[in-house]
């Protein structure tokens, strides 16, 4: 039975795990669902979302109503860096820590630090230039996501000037994430100038085979 993955194309958690399913190459059913997206965009512009997170059935596999959620042959989980780390550890242990437990725990790190540090203000910078009206952007809170950025995106060209991914010189799982992140980045501003050894990784991932997989920029710029 193939994997089942709930949630949608424009949420970089989502895109994580399918990132992370075609570097595997496992089959999967994409079932789209979402209370703030829809085909048509957000809801704040009165577009219709995909739904299905506020039902009971699927609140009984996620009871936040969020996605990512997935159901592996009955077993069932919810958030996108343990999904990531579960089907790292279940189906791609070498290709994606090279069985190694000090690369698995340096990778999951980043996963972490990526979740705390950029997907906040990538989150709200988002919001306060493209998906919320007019009327309600601010653009004082979109400054302030993009100096927060600045200072995280530091930090990354700083370990990328020591190794050649961002966990390790090979590529490890740790890498799906901050691929995601920096693609989003430059769909949004698109100047890594201050940030060459960024520059340089970008090159690098963009050429991966799974990178076509979260590379449609209305994955990334959706309003």
């Amino acid at each position: 039975m193939a994997i089942r993955l709930w949630g949608r194309p424009s949420s970089a958690r989502t895109q994580k795990i399918l990132l992370a399913l075609a570097e595997i190459g496992l089959e999967f059913e994409f079932i789209l669902a979402s209370s703030t997206m829809g085909g048509g965009g957000h809801t704040s512009k009165g577009n219709t979302p995909y739904g299905v997170v506020d039902t009971p059935e699927y609140q009984r596999l996620n009871p936040n109503g969020t996605v990512p959620t997935i159901n592996d042959d009955g077993y069932v989980l919810w958030e996108s860096n343990a999904i990531l780390q579960y089907l790292a550890i279940k189906y791609a242990p070498t290709a994606f820590y090279g069985d190694s437990v000090e690369l698995f725990c340096s990778a999951s790190r980043w996963i972490m630090w990526e979740n705390n540090e950029l997907i906040p203000p990538m989150h709200n910078y988002v919001l306060h230039t493209i998906r919320l009206p007019d009327d309600e952007r601010d653009p004082a809170v979109a400054e302030d996501c993009r100096k927060r950025l600045a200072k995280a995106w530091r930090i990354v060209d700083d370990q990328l000037s020591k190794t050649e991914h961002i966990a390790a010189d090979t590529w490890s799982f740790g890498d799906i994430p901050m691929t995601i992140r920096v693609h989003r980045w430059s769909l949004l501003d698109g100047d890594w100038s201050a940030f060459p050894n960024i520059a340089r990784y970008y090159d690098v991932v963009r050429r991966r085979s799974s990178f076509t997989t979260i590379a449609n920029p209305n994955m990334h710029l959706a309003g």
